[in-house]
Protein backbone atom coordinates (compact mmCIF):
# COMPACT_ATOMS: atom_id res chain seq x y z
CA UNK A 1 0.00 0.00 0.00
CA UNK A 2 2.79 2.28 0.59
CA UNK A 3 4.80 1.68 -2.55
CA UNK A 4 1.78 2.02 -4.78
CA UNK A 5 0.85 5.51 -3.14
CA UNK A 6 4.84 6.59 -2.98
CA UNK A 7 4.32 5.34 -6.61
CA UNK A 8 1.39 7.64 -7.30
CA UNK A 9 2.76 10.81 -5.42
CA UNK A 10 5.86 10.29 -8.07
CA UNK A 11 3.54 10.15 -11.12
CA UNK A 12 1.16 13.30 -9.79
CA UNK A 13 4.70 15.70 -9.69
CA UNK A 14 6.01 14.09 -12.94
CA UNK A 15 2.77 15.51 -14.25
CA UNK A 16 2.91 18.25 -12.16
CA UNK A 17 6.47 19.36 -13.32
CA UNK A 18 5.49 18.27 -16.94
CA UNK A 19 2.59 20.25 -16.89
CA UNK A 20 4.20 23.28 -15.24
CA UNK A 21 7.01 23.14 -18.05
CA UNK A 22 4.74 22.39 -21.28
CA UNK A 23 2.93 26.00 -19.74
CA UNK A 24 5.67 27.99 -19.23
CA UNK A 25 6.95 26.93 -23.09
CA UNK A 26 3.19 27.45 -24.14
CA UNK A 27 3.27 30.74 -22.86
CA UNK A 28 6.82 31.60 -24.97
CA UNK A 29 5.27 30.29 -28.33
CA UNK A 30 5.08 34.29 -29.67
CA UNK A 31 8.37 35.52 -28.27
CA UNK A 32 11.15 36.19 -30.53
CA UNK A 33 13.76 35.71 -27.94
CA UNK A 34 15.63 32.99 -27.04
CA UNK A 35 13.50 30.62 -25.13
CA UNK A 36 13.30 29.45 -21.83
CA UNK A 37 13.13 27.01 -19.50
CA UNK A 38 11.67 26.96 -15.47
CA UNK A 39 14.72 27.87 -13.17
CA UNK A 40 16.94 27.48 -15.59
CA UNK A 41 15.93 30.01 -17.83
CA UNK A 42 18.10 30.20 -21.19
CA UNK A 43 20.63 28.25 -19.62
CA UNK A 44 20.88 25.23 -21.40
CA UNK A 45 20.64 26.89 -25.03
CA UNK A 46 23.26 29.17 -24.32
CA UNK A 47 25.68 26.32 -23.29
CA UNK A 48 25.01 24.34 -26.55
CA UNK A 49 25.22 27.37 -28.79
CA UNK A 50 28.06 29.10 -26.89
CA UNK A 51 30.89 27.95 -29.65
CA UNK A 52 28.83 30.00 -32.13
CA UNK A 53 27.61 32.31 -29.49
CA UNK A 54 27.56 35.61 -32.36
CA UNK A 55 25.52 34.06 -34.92
CA UNK A 56 23.30 32.71 -32.57
CA UNK A 57 22.45 35.65 -31.03
CA UNK A 58 22.20 37.26 -34.44
CA UNK A 59 19.89 34.93 -35.38
CA UNK A 60 17.13 36.46 -32.90
CA UNK A 61 17.47 40.25 -34.32
CA UNK A 62 15.04 41.14 -37.19
CA UNK A 63 14.67 44.84 -38.70
CA UNK A 64 11.93 44.99 -36.47
CA UNK A 65 12.58 43.27 -33.63
CA UNK A 66 16.11 45.54 -33.04
CA UNK A 67 16.56 44.36 -28.94
CA UNK A 68 16.52 40.87 -27.64
CA UNK A 69 16.58 39.56 -24.54
CA UNK A 70 18.40 36.59 -22.67
CA UNK A 71 17.48 34.87 -19.41
CA UNK A 72 19.31 33.28 -17.74
CA UNK A 73 19.56 32.54 -13.64
CA UNK A 74 22.42 34.93 -13.00
CA UNK A 75 20.74 37.71 -14.49
CA UNK A 76 18.87 39.62 -17.54
CA UNK A 77 20.64 40.10 -20.85
CA UNK A 78 19.19 43.15 -23.26
CA UNK A 79 21.81 42.66 -26.07
CA UNK A 80 20.75 45.60 -29.33
CA UNK A 81 21.41 46.49 -32.62
CA UNK A 82 19.25 49.86 -32.61
CA UNK A 83 21.83 53.15 -32.95
CA UNK A 84 18.96 55.04 -30.71
CA UNK A 85 19.84 52.13 -28.29
CA UNK A 86 23.59 52.49 -28.48
CA UNK A 87 23.92 55.92 -28.31
CA UNK A 88 21.39 56.22 -24.97
CA UNK A 89 24.08 53.47 -23.61
CA UNK A 90 27.00 55.32 -24.38
CA UNK A 91 26.47 58.77 -24.41
CA UNK A 92 22.77 60.02 -23.84
CA UNK A 93 23.02 57.86 -20.28
CA UNK A 94 26.40 57.03 -19.63
CA UNK A 95 26.67 57.64 -15.94
CA UNK A 96 23.71 55.20 -15.65
CA UNK A 97 25.38 52.38 -17.47
CA UNK A 98 28.94 51.32 -16.32
CA UNK A 99 31.06 48.56 -16.32
CA UNK A 100 29.91 47.33 -13.06
CA UNK A 101 30.97 45.96 -10.27
CA UNK A 102 29.61 42.25 -11.69
CA UNK A 103 31.71 42.64 -14.36
CA UNK A 104 34.51 43.89 -12.91
CA UNK A 105 34.69 41.29 -10.60
CA UNK A 106 33.88 38.24 -13.26
CA UNK A 107 37.72 39.68 -15.08
CA UNK A 108 38.86 41.09 -12.69
CA UNK A 109 41.70 38.31 -11.82
CA UNK A 110 42.65 39.13 -15.73
CA UNK A 111 42.45 42.59 -16.10
CA UNK A 112 41.96 43.97 -12.89
CA UNK A 113 40.76 47.74 -12.61
CA UNK A 114 42.17 48.62 -15.63
CA UNK A 115 40.91 51.01 -18.36
CA UNK A 116 38.49 48.14 -19.77
CA UNK A 117 37.41 46.52 -16.70
CA UNK A 118 36.24 49.78 -13.99
CA UNK A 119 34.33 52.98 -13.76
CA UNK A 120 34.05 56.13 -11.18
CA UNK A 121 37.41 57.34 -10.67
CA UNK A 122 39.48 54.58 -10.90
CA UNK A 123 38.32 54.19 -15.25
CA UNK A 124 38.97 57.96 -15.27
CA UNK A 125 42.51 58.23 -13.24
CA UNK A 126 43.62 55.60 -16.26
CA UNK A 127 42.04 57.44 -18.84
CA UNK A 128 43.26 60.61 -18.12
CA UNK A 129 46.91 59.68 -18.62
CA UNK A 130 46.19 57.68 -21.66
CA UNK A 131 44.41 60.24 -23.21
CA UNK A 132 47.23 62.53 -22.68
CA UNK A 133 49.95 59.62 -24.02
CA UNK A 134 47.76 59.03 -27.03
CA UNK A 135 47.44 62.61 -28.41
CA UNK A 136 51.79 62.73 -27.90
CA UNK A 137 53.44 63.33 -31.25
CA UNK A 138 56.48 61.44 -29.84
CA UNK A 139 54.76 58.56 -29.26
CA UNK A 140 52.91 58.75 -32.34
CA UNK A 141 56.28 58.92 -34.60
CA UNK A 142 57.96 56.26 -31.93
CA UNK A 143 54.77 53.87 -32.56
CA UNK A 144 55.38 54.74 -36.56
CA UNK A 145 59.26 53.80 -36.31
CA UNK A 146 58.19 50.57 -34.26
CA UNK A 147 55.47 49.05 -36.73
CA UNK A 148 57.45 49.84 -39.29
CA UNK A 149 60.01 47.35 -38.18
CA UNK A 150 57.69 44.48 -37.17
CA UNK A 151 55.97 44.70 -40.64
CA UNK A 152 59.79 44.33 -42.43
CA UNK A 153 60.68 41.57 -39.64
CA UNK A 154 56.99 40.03 -40.64
CA UNK A 155 57.68 40.50 -44.23
CA UNK A 156 60.81 38.87 -44.14
CA UNK A 157 59.50 35.70 -42.38
CA UNK A 158 57.04 35.57 -45.20
CA UNK A 159 59.67 35.68 -48.02
CA UNK A 160 61.16 32.77 -46.24
CA UNK A 161 58.08 30.91 -46.16
CA UNK A 162 56.95 31.92 -49.94
CA UNK A 163 60.61 30.37 -51.01
CA UNK A 164 59.74 27.25 -48.97
CA UNK A 165 56.82 26.77 -50.27
CA UNK A 166 54.88 26.41 -47.26
CA UNK A 167 51.58 27.36 -45.38
CA UNK A 168 51.61 29.50 -42.36
CA UNK A 169 49.37 30.29 -39.81
CA UNK A 170 48.96 34.36 -40.57
CA UNK A 171 46.86 34.78 -37.45
CA UNK A 172 49.84 33.38 -35.00
CA UNK A 173 52.24 35.81 -37.15
CA UNK A 174 49.90 38.71 -36.70
CA UNK A 175 49.96 37.99 -33.08
CA UNK A 176 53.50 37.44 -32.63
CA UNK A 177 54.00 40.82 -34.43
CA UNK A 178 51.59 43.16 -32.99
CA UNK A 179 52.29 41.37 -29.11
CA UNK A 180 55.86 42.94 -30.00
CA UNK A 181 54.99 46.23 -30.82
CA UNK A 182 52.49 46.82 -27.74
CA UNK A 183 55.13 45.37 -25.84
CA UNK A 184 57.95 47.69 -27.32
CA UNK A 185 55.22 50.84 -27.54
CA UNK A 186 53.65 50.28 -24.24
CA UNK A 187 56.72 49.05 -21.94
CA UNK A 188 60.01 49.74 -24.10
CA UNK A 189 60.68 45.91 -23.58
CA UNK A 190 61.63 43.88 -27.16
CA UNK A 191 60.31 40.09 -26.90
CA UNK A 192 61.57 39.35 -30.42
CA UNK A 193 58.25 36.99 -31.42
CA UNK A 194 58.82 37.31 -34.99
CA UNK A 195 62.35 36.11 -34.86
CA UNK A 196 63.06 33.57 -37.72
CA UNK A 197 63.32 30.74 -35.77
CA UNK A 198 59.43 31.88 -34.03
CA UNK A 199 59.98 30.74 -30.16
CA UNK A 200 57.58 29.85 -28.19
CA UNK A 201 55.52 31.92 -25.94
CA UNK A 202 54.31 31.13 -22.90
CA UNK A 203 52.70 34.20 -21.98
CA UNK A 204 50.70 34.55 -25.26
CA UNK A 205 49.30 31.18 -24.70
CA UNK A 206 48.97 32.08 -21.11
CA UNK A 207 46.72 35.30 -21.73
CA UNK A 208 44.89 33.52 -24.53
CA UNK A 209 44.06 30.92 -22.19
CA UNK A 210 42.88 33.31 -19.91
CA UNK A 211 41.15 35.99 -22.32
CA UNK A 212 38.93 32.72 -23.41
CA UNK A 213 37.95 31.49 -19.92
CA UNK A 214 36.96 34.86 -18.13
CA UNK A 215 34.01 35.14 -21.65
CA UNK A 216 32.85 31.46 -20.57
CA UNK A 217 31.92 33.40 -16.68
CA UNK A 218 29.71 35.68 -17.90
CA UNK A 219 26.88 32.97 -19.62
CA UNK A 220 27.91 30.23 -16.48
CA UNK A 221 25.92 30.48 -13.33
CA UNK A 222 28.38 28.19 -11.38
CA UNK A 223 31.65 29.47 -12.29
CA UNK A 224 31.71 30.02 -8.56
CA UNK A 225 31.63 26.68 -7.74
CA UNK A 226 34.37 25.78 -10.08
CA UNK A 227 36.59 28.49 -8.74
CA UNK A 228 35.77 27.55 -4.88
CA UNK A 229 36.10 23.71 -5.68
CA UNK A 230 39.29 24.66 -7.97
CA UNK A 231 38.25 22.23 -10.60
CA UNK A 232 37.95 22.41 -14.32
CA UNK A 233 38.70 25.61 -16.67
CA UNK A 234 38.83 28.02 -12.93
CA UNK A 235 41.92 25.48 -11.88
CA UNK A 236 43.56 26.34 -15.48
CA UNK A 237 42.70 30.35 -15.33
CA UNK A 238 44.70 30.08 -11.84
CA UNK A 239 47.61 28.76 -13.28
CA UNK A 240 47.54 31.15 -16.39
CA UNK A 241 46.49 34.32 -14.25
CA UNK A 242 50.26 33.26 -12.49
CA UNK A 243 52.22 33.21 -15.47
CA UNK A 244 50.87 36.69 -16.57
CA UNK A 245 51.12 38.15 -13.11
CA UNK A 246 54.66 37.09 -13.09
CA UNK A 247 55.54 38.80 -16.55
CA UNK A 248 53.94 42.05 -15.65
CA UNK A 249 55.82 42.45 -12.72
CA UNK A 250 59.06 41.40 -14.58
CA UNK A 251 58.22 44.35 -17.11
CA UNK A 252 57.47 46.81 -13.95
CA UNK A 253 60.67 45.95 -12.10
CA UNK A 254 62.62 46.18 -15.15
CA UNK A 255 61.19 49.53 -16.36
CA UNK A 256 61.57 51.13 -12.61
CA UNK A 257 65.54 50.50 -12.56
CA UNK A 258 65.70 52.18 -15.67
CA UNK A 259 63.86 54.92 -14.94
CA UNK A 260 65.84 55.15 -11.24
CA UNK A 261 69.35 55.30 -14.06
CA UNK A 262 67.61 58.71 -14.99
CA UNK A 263 66.96 57.35 -18.12
CA UNK A 264 64.21 59.86 -19.14
CA UNK A 265 64.36 59.21 -22.61
CA UNK A 266 61.40 56.34 -22.79
CA UNK A 267 58.60 57.11 -24.34
CA UNK A 268 56.01 54.20 -24.25
CA UNK A 269 53.17 54.40 -21.87
CA UNK A 270 54.53 52.23 -18.72
CA UNK A 271 57.11 55.16 -18.62
CA UNK A 272 54.59 57.79 -18.90
CA UNK A 273 52.32 55.86 -16.16
CA UNK A 274 54.98 55.48 -13.36
CA UNK A 275 56.64 58.96 -14.57
CA UNK A 276 53.12 60.83 -13.51
CA UNK A 277 53.46 58.80 -10.60
CA UNK A 278 56.50 60.59 -9.25
CA UNK A 279 54.91 63.60 -10.14
CA UNK A 280 51.92 62.46 -8.22
CA UNK A 281 52.98 59.65 -5.46
CA UNK A 282 50.97 57.00 -4.99
CA UNK A 283 48.85 57.74 -7.83
CA UNK A 284 49.52 54.31 -9.64
CA UNK A 285 49.86 50.99 -7.42
CA UNK A 286 51.66 48.12 -8.75
CA UNK A 287 49.23 46.00 -8.80
CA UNK A 288 47.77 49.20 -10.95
CA UNK A 289 50.27 48.99 -12.87
CA UNK A 290 50.28 45.49 -13.38
CA UNK A 291 46.42 45.87 -14.64
CA UNK A 292 47.39 48.79 -16.98
CA UNK A 293 50.15 46.50 -18.80
CA UNK A 294 47.34 43.79 -19.54
CA UNK A 295 44.63 46.08 -20.67
CA UNK A 296 47.70 47.33 -23.10
CA UNK A 297 48.42 44.33 -24.29
CA UNK A 298 44.51 43.34 -25.37
CA UNK A 299 44.27 46.32 -26.62
CA UNK A 300 46.95 46.84 -29.23
CA UNK A 301 48.03 42.79 -29.74
CA UNK A 302 44.51 40.94 -30.01
CA UNK A 303 42.39 43.99 -31.79
CA UNK A 304 45.16 45.03 -34.44
CA UNK A 305 46.27 41.33 -34.85
CA UNK A 306 42.86 40.01 -34.84
CA UNK A 307 41.29 42.44 -37.88
CA UNK A 308 44.47 42.01 -39.99
CA UNK A 309 43.19 38.06 -39.70
CA UNK A 310 40.07 38.53 -41.03
CA UNK A 311 41.04 41.53 -43.33
CA UNK A 312 42.92 38.81 -45.31
CA UNK A 313 40.77 36.13 -44.95
CA UNK A 314 37.98 38.84 -46.82
CA UNK A 315 40.64 39.45 -49.59
CA UNK A 316 41.39 36.24 -50.52
CA UNK A 317 37.79 35.45 -51.06
CA UNK A 318 37.52 39.25 -52.71
CA UNK A 319 40.96 39.27 -54.70
CA UNK A 320 40.53 42.13 -56.89
CA UNK A 321 40.47 44.15 -53.21
CA UNK A 322 44.01 43.52 -52.74
CA UNK A 323 44.92 44.22 -56.28
CA UNK A 324 43.47 47.85 -55.54
CA UNK A 325 44.86 48.15 -52.37
CA UNK A 326 48.52 47.22 -54.64
CA UNK A 327 47.46 49.99 -57.21
CA UNK A 328 46.75 52.08 -54.51
CA UNK A 329 49.91 51.58 -52.69
CA UNK A 330 52.30 51.69 -56.15
CA UNK A 331 50.55 55.24 -57.14
CA UNK A 332 51.31 56.78 -53.60
CA UNK A 333 54.58 55.74 -53.91
CA UNK A 334 55.34 56.58 -57.37
CA UNK A 335 53.93 60.26 -56.82
CA UNK A 336 56.96 60.98 -54.46
CA UNK A 337 59.50 59.41 -56.13
CA UNK A 338 59.71 58.77 -59.89
CA UNK A 339 61.83 55.38 -59.27
CA UNK A 340 60.05 53.29 -57.85
CA UNK A 341 61.77 50.61 -54.66
CA UNK A 342 61.99 47.22 -54.45
CA UNK A 343 63.31 46.00 -51.67
CA UNK A 344 61.22 45.37 -48.44
CA UNK A 345 63.29 48.68 -46.90
CA UNK A 346 63.13 51.21 -49.45
CA UNK A 347 59.43 50.00 -49.96
CA UNK A 348 58.51 50.26 -45.75
CA UNK A 349 60.96 53.36 -45.28
CA UNK A 350 58.09 55.64 -47.87
CA UNK A 351 55.34 54.33 -45.36
CA UNK A 352 55.11 57.68 -43.09
CA UNK A 353 52.02 58.59 -41.30
CA UNK A 354 51.23 61.11 -44.24
CA UNK A 355 51.60 58.55 -46.36
CA UNK A 356 49.22 55.92 -45.07
CA UNK A 357 46.94 58.48 -44.09
CA UNK A 358 45.84 59.13 -47.98
CA UNK A 359 45.63 55.59 -48.80
CA UNK A 360 41.43 56.14 -48.66
CA UNK A 361 41.00 52.53 -50.23
CA UNK A 362 42.83 50.70 -48.13
CA UNK A 363 41.39 52.57 -45.04
CA UNK A 364 38.00 51.96 -46.52
CA UNK A 365 38.72 48.29 -46.84
CA UNK A 366 40.00 47.53 -43.24
CA UNK A 367 36.40 49.45 -42.06
CA UNK A 368 34.49 47.05 -44.61
CA UNK A 369 36.86 43.95 -42.14
CA UNK A 370 35.85 45.81 -38.65
CA UNK A 371 31.80 45.68 -39.81
CA UNK A 372 31.38 41.92 -40.04
CA UNK A 373 34.40 40.83 -38.18
CA UNK A 374 34.70 43.33 -35.19
CA UNK A 375 37.34 42.27 -32.93
CA UNK A 376 35.20 43.28 -29.97
CA UNK A 377 31.75 41.52 -30.96
CA UNK A 378 29.53 42.67 -28.15
CA UNK A 379 30.36 45.04 -25.41
CA UNK A 380 28.11 44.84 -22.18
CA UNK A 381 27.18 47.57 -19.52
CA UNK A 382 25.04 47.50 -16.74
CA UNK A 383 22.14 49.47 -15.68
CA UNK A 384 22.54 51.32 -12.12
CA UNK A 385 19.03 52.33 -12.34
CA UNK A 386 15.74 51.53 -13.84
CA UNK A 387 15.49 52.70 -17.37
CA UNK A 388 13.84 52.97 -20.64
CA UNK A 389 15.59 52.48 -24.08
CA UNK A 390 14.98 54.84 -27.11
CA UNK A 391 13.00 51.43 -28.35
CA UNK A 392 10.60 51.01 -25.38
CA UNK A 393 12.77 48.37 -23.98
CA UNK A 394 12.29 48.74 -19.65
CA UNK A 395 15.48 47.87 -18.20
CA UNK A 396 15.81 47.07 -14.73
CA UNK A 397 18.29 48.15 -11.92
CA UNK A 398 20.69 45.17 -12.12
CA UNK A 399 20.11 44.09 -15.60
CA UNK A 400 23.10 44.05 -18.26
CA UNK A 401 22.56 45.70 -21.53
CA UNK A 402 25.11 44.97 -24.32
CA UNK A 403 25.32 46.83 -27.61
CA UNK A 404 26.87 44.32 -30.44
CA UNK A 405 28.66 45.13 -33.21
CA UNK A 406 29.04 41.74 -34.97
CA UNK A 407 25.17 41.89 -35.45
CA UNK A 408 25.14 45.45 -36.21
CA UNK A 409 27.57 45.15 -39.20
CA UNK A 410 24.67 42.24 -40.39
CA UNK A 411 21.50 44.53 -40.17
CA UNK A 412 19.95 44.97 -43.52
CA UNK A 413 17.93 48.50 -41.46
CA UNK A 414 21.60 49.42 -41.83
CA UNK A 415 23.89 48.66 -44.33
CA UNK A 416 20.80 47.83 -47.13
CA UNK A 417 20.33 44.71 -49.23
CA UNK A 418 24.29 44.10 -49.76
CA UNK A 419 24.76 43.98 -45.68
CA UNK A 420 26.79 40.21 -46.01
CA UNK A 421 28.57 41.27 -48.99
CA UNK A 422 32.21 42.98 -48.21
CA UNK A 423 32.73 46.01 -50.60
CA UNK A 424 35.04 48.48 -49.37
CA UNK A 425 33.32 51.06 -51.84
CA UNK A 426 30.41 51.55 -49.44
CA UNK A 427 33.12 53.59 -47.27
CA UNK A 428 34.26 56.07 -50.42
CA UNK A 429 32.55 59.31 -51.92
CA UNK A 430 34.74 60.06 -54.81
CA UNK A 431 37.71 58.22 -53.51
CA UNK A 432 37.34 59.70 -50.20
CA UNK A 433 36.94 57.57 -46.97
CA UNK A 434 33.23 58.74 -45.56
CA UNK A 435 33.00 57.84 -41.51
CA UNK A 436 29.88 56.72 -40.10
CA UNK A 437 28.17 57.71 -36.65
CA UNK A 438 30.21 55.78 -34.27
CA UNK A 439 26.83 54.78 -32.87
CA UNK A 440 26.21 52.72 -36.15
CA UNK A 441 29.53 51.50 -36.58
CA UNK A 442 30.73 50.81 -32.72
CA UNK A 443 33.56 49.08 -33.45
CA UNK A 444 35.49 51.41 -31.65
CA UNK A 445 32.81 51.91 -29.34
CA UNK A 446 31.43 55.56 -28.80
CA UNK A 447 31.14 58.43 -25.99
CA UNK A 448 33.30 59.01 -22.90
CA UNK A 449 34.68 55.55 -23.30
CA UNK A 450 35.62 55.74 -27.45
CA UNK A 451 38.77 53.73 -27.97
CA UNK A 452 41.70 55.99 -27.24
CA UNK A 453 44.03 53.85 -29.52
CA UNK A 454 41.83 53.69 -32.97
CA UNK A 455 44.37 55.81 -34.49
CA UNK A 456 47.21 53.77 -33.29
CA UNK A 457 45.35 50.73 -34.67
CA UNK A 458 44.64 52.13 -38.24
CA UNK A 459 48.37 53.12 -38.40
CA UNK A 460 49.27 49.95 -37.82
CA UNK A 461 47.35 47.85 -39.60
CA UNK A 462 47.67 50.11 -42.72
CA UNK A 463 51.24 49.67 -42.63
CA UNK A 464 51.31 45.91 -42.54
CA UNK A 465 48.55 45.67 -44.64
CA UNK A 466 50.12 48.08 -47.41
CA UNK A 467 53.46 46.44 -47.47
CA UNK A 468 52.18 42.68 -47.02
CA UNK A 469 49.78 43.09 -50.57
CA UNK A 470 52.68 45.19 -52.21
CA UNK A 471 54.90 42.24 -52.18
CA UNK A 472 52.70 39.42 -51.95
CA UNK A 473 49.42 37.15 -52.73
CA UNK A 474 47.60 35.08 -50.22
CA UNK A 475 45.56 31.87 -50.79
CA UNK A 476 43.42 30.00 -47.67
CA UNK A 477 45.11 26.63 -47.70
CA UNK A 478 42.47 24.07 -49.17
CA UNK A 479 40.02 22.66 -46.91
CA UNK A 480 41.21 25.42 -44.03
CA UNK A 481 37.73 25.53 -41.82
CA UNK A 482 37.82 29.17 -40.39
CA UNK A 483 35.19 30.42 -37.83
CA UNK A 484 35.88 32.40 -35.02
CA UNK A 485 36.60 30.90 -31.35
CA UNK A 486 34.14 33.00 -28.53
CA UNK A 487 36.56 35.01 -26.36
CA UNK A 488 36.31 38.44 -24.97
CA UNK A 489 37.79 39.10 -28.55
CA UNK A 490 36.97 37.11 -31.74
CA UNK A 491 39.87 35.50 -32.95
CA UNK A 492 39.88 32.69 -35.75
CA UNK A 493 39.51 28.95 -33.50
CA UNK A 494 41.77 27.09 -36.13
CA UNK A 495 44.25 30.50 -37.04
CA UNK A 496 44.29 31.47 -40.79
CA UNK A 497 46.90 28.90 -42.84
CA UNK A 498 47.66 30.10 -46.25
CA UNK A 499 49.84 29.95 -48.77
CA UNK A 500 52.20 32.46 -49.35
CA UNK A 501 53.61 33.59 -53.36
CA UNK A 502 55.17 36.63 -54.21
CA UNK A 503 53.63 39.46 -56.38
Amino acid sequence: MAVTLLLQAIILLAAAVAGWIFLHRLRQRNSKDPKTWPLLGAQRETAFNLYRLHDWIFSFFRNDHRTVKLCIPSENIFFTVDPMNVEHILKANFENYPKGERSNYMAHEFLGDGIFNSDGDVWKKHRKVASFEFSNRKLRDFSTDAFREDALRLLHVLHSAALSDKPVDLQDLFMRMTLDSICQVGFGVSLGSLSPEIPDLPFAKAFDKVNEIIVTRFFNAFWQIERALNIGKERTLKQEVGALNSFTANIIDQRRLELQGNNRSKVDLLSRFMSYNEEHPGTFTDRELRDAVLNFVIAGRDTSAITLSWFIFCICIHPHVADMVFEETKKVLDSQDSTRGYTFEEVAKRMSYETLGTMHYLHAALTETLRLYPPVPFDGKVAAGDDTLPDGTQVKRGDRVAYVPYSMGRMEFLWGKDVLTYNPDRWLQDGVFQPESPFKFSAFQAGPRICLGRDSAYLQMKMTAALLLYFFRFCIVPDHVVHYRVTLVMPMANGLFVNVSPR
